[in-house]
């Protein structure tokens, strides 16, 4: 660990600080926690980039570290040769403080190394970013979004010429750059303006907006689905203050959607995110507002996108009345059930057709998909993964993907894009949820079908916060001690098998390694029970948390309810 004391010091010093940031630091020299909190260690940059708190300091989301970190990401392109430099990065950005001005510092910063950037000129949705990069032929792109979490934060993330997030040896090669760079004395600077005269800097907008809508659009199945319940199917929409505010609402009436009422509040562009206390589709209390104004239209589902949108939920009535969530999980098999059905009806179903999901993600979409014939994969969390694999389908032509998932709200459909889509899936969502009310069925009536007909499945993710300096320590320790001695029973229930994804290794309790795992390489243990249950701990690569998935099956719904309650009860003892 640097020491955190000289760093500070040494930010003091330097003349790259504006007076208001060396003001800041200022005001905390006295507080020794908060200078170790700013300054301990340097945010870690993984494969999914750079995400943190907002401030100065070196542990930080500022502009400096923004700096830094192109710097690094440049001097890795440089590497490539050439055309690479010449093909160029396309950057985004979304809603939050500071974003805008993050994406032109980056800009800036690869202008200087010879790297031309396209930048959005304004706010976008994480997928737009992603198709522009294959739409253009760049080698990269940035993203400035810190996704769903609280407002103090901020992020940098960034992708590979294919649209995916990095791989991992690119983000090694990041990782190990910024290493070597300082980050005062080592960075490269453009003006910005200067650039732009140049045409290393150049603006991209409704142009793409188009392209990108397009693509969109071909994924519709069935629109005259949508044609028949028009009249009097009714949709609100939020985008959390955030980048979906837009392209949602657009994709959603080019669709034919006749009644779609916006919660007028949350359509304000606002990084504060003053109507919630949290942007995340996944908490049911962001959508108090949402509700409020589907009761009062009376209205048949409520579609939310996060601030990047690029992660939907949603909300339907159940048979009360009132306004309930349907999970990450059960959306993503309603949608895939219906993708599958709806293409075989409409006869563009593939022969060879694929679906992707994590090793978190419902084991009811196996069954889903190996019922319907279509082959199933399942990969680490995070759809650079899921890219990958879809890749790999295309080299090899064994497969033909139709979506792929991720409990935690993400959903990607269409070769477009390599990342969740929330645009794309809000428009699936709202064709299904009118093909269902064509047949007299509102979503929850259709889960209700789907378990009666493939067998009753349910889900609960638990987040252990670990904050802090010492969080990480904590993190790191339970995760040892977990495999130093697993445990031989789960909420009294015997462990059959543990499965050790980072060295790939699969134990049965008393014979040791009996197998290997199809894929490996990631943080995570996973117990398959006795009773079918799969309970899950990794921990998570964006925020301060260890997360336990618990998957289970049973007879019916209050078998499945009770068993969750038994393994969430023994996951509160974990520590």
């Amino acid at each position: 660990m640097m020491n955190y004391m000289d760093e500070y010091r040494r930010w003091m010093d330097s003349p790259a600080l504006s007076e208001s940031e060396w003001r800041e630091l200022d005001e905390v020299g006295n507080d020794e926690n908060e200078i170790k909190s700013r300054f301990f260690a340097p945010l870690e940059f993984g494969t999914a980039g750079l995400r943190g708190v907002m401030g100065v300091g070196l542990n930080r989301m500022n502009r400096h570290v923004v700096r830094h970190v192109t710097q690094a990401f440049a001097s890795v392109i440089c590497a490539q040769g050439g055309e690479a430099m010449r093909s160029g990065v396309v950057i985004c950005y979304d809603c939050r403080e500071n974003s805008e001005a993050f994406a032109k510092t980056a800009a800036e910063v690869m202008a200087a190394n010879g790297i031309p950037s396209r930048v959005f000129d304004s706010l976008r949705p994480t997928p737009e970013l992603s198709f522009a990069i294959r739409r253009y032929g760049a080698i990269a792109g940035i993203n400035v979004t810190a996704s769903h979490n609280p407002r103090e934060y901020n992020g940098y993330k960034v992708y590979w010429a294919d649209g995916a997030q990095l791989p991992p040896k690119h983000a090694q090669a990041i990782a190990d750059a910024m290493a070597k760079i300082d980050i005062f004395t080592g960075i490269r600077r453009a003006a910005f303006s200067q650039a732009v005269e140049e045409g290393l800097i150049t603006t991209i907008g409704p142009e793409t907006d188009e392209a990108f809508l397009e693509n969109v659009l071909a994924q519709a199945i069935d629109r005259e689905a949508v044609a028949t319940v028009a009249d009097g199917f009714k949709i609100v929409y939020t985008p959390f203050h955030g980048a979906g505010y837009k392209l949602v609402p657009e994709a959603l009436r080019r669709l034919g959607i006749k009644h779609l009422l916006p919660v007028l509040q949350q359509m304000v562009i606002d990084g504060s995110f003053p109507t919630v206390k949290s942007p995340n589709p996944e908490e049911p209390a962001g959508f108090r507002l949402a509700v409020e104004l589907a009761e009062r239209e009376d209205c048949d589902l409520i579609i939310g996108t996060d601030p990047d949108s690029d992660r939907v939920g949603i909300m339907v009535r159940d048979s009360a009345g009132e306004f309930v969530t349907v999970s990450g999980n059960q959306t993503g098999v309603l949608l895939m059930d219906y993708i599958i059905t709806a293409r075989r009806r409409a006869g563009t179903l593939p022969e060879n057709a694929a679906v992707i999901k994590t090793i978190v993600t419902t084991e009811m979409a196996r069954e889903v998909a190996q019922r319907n014939g279509v082959h199933i994969d399942d990969t680490f969390t995070g759809f650079k993964f899921m890219a990958e694999k879809v890749a790999e389908y295309e080299v090899s032509g064994s497969y033909r993907y139709i979506m792929a998932y991720e409990e935690s709200y993400g959903y990607m459909i269409g070769d477009y894009v390599r990342d969740k889509d929330a645009v794309t899936a809000s428009m699936l969502l709202a064709e299904m949820a009118a093909y269902y009310r064509g047949q007299g069925m509102t979503l929850l009536q259709a889960l209700e079908a789907l378990y009666e007909q493939y067998g009753w499945f349910a889900e609960k993710t638990l987040n252990r916060v670990m904050p802090g300096i010492d969080g990480l320590e904590k993190m790191r320790g339970l995760m040892q001690r977990l495999r130093e001695t697993p445990p031989a029973e789960i909420g009294g229930v015997k462990v059959l098998r543990e499965r050790d994804y980072a060295n790939g290794k699969i134990i049965v309790p008393g014979l040791g390694a009996v197998d290997k795992t199809p894929i490996s390489g990631s943080d995570v243990l996973y117990f398959e029970l006795e009773d079918g249950t799969a309970f899950i701990i990794r921990p998570s690569g964006t925020e301060p948390k260890i997360k336990i998935y618990i998957l289970v099956s049973g007879n019916d719904g209050r078998d499945c309810a009770e068993r969750l309650e038994k393994y969430a009860s023994y996951a509160q003892t974990l520590d």
